[in-house]
């Protein structure tokens, strides 16, 4: 009986984790759509910009891999590190909101 509770008790946590993760998705691909690359940049800040927005994208680009995989915690980090990234530039004005 201790068995079928525990069981039942990681289906739970898991089902959360995947709501969650859901939501992390949706939050990072809202972020996505609403900015661009600042237009008063100078070409080299332009290069950094766009170098943040890629590693954001690729981030984001594992996040779903390992969502696939059933890999619920490799996912939400590959997620929080995309947040970093589109944080770090927006708050050093590499980005603007649309």
């Amino acid at each position: 009986m201790k068995k079928l509770i525990n069981a039942i008790k990681n289906l739970n946590q898991m089902q959360k984790e995947k709501t969650r993760l859901n939501k992390e998705f949706k939050i990072t691909e809202k972020v996505f759509d609403e900015i661009k690359i600042n237009s008063k940049l100078n070409e080299k800040q332009k290069k950094i910009a766009n170098e943040f927005l890629d590693t954001a994208q690729r981030y984001y680009k594992d996040a779903k891999y390992y969502q696939e995989k059933g890999d619920v915690f490799s996912s939400m980090g590959c997620l929080n590190y995309a947040h970093g990234w589109l944080d770090a530039g927006l708050k050093a004005g590499l980005f603007v909101k649309k």
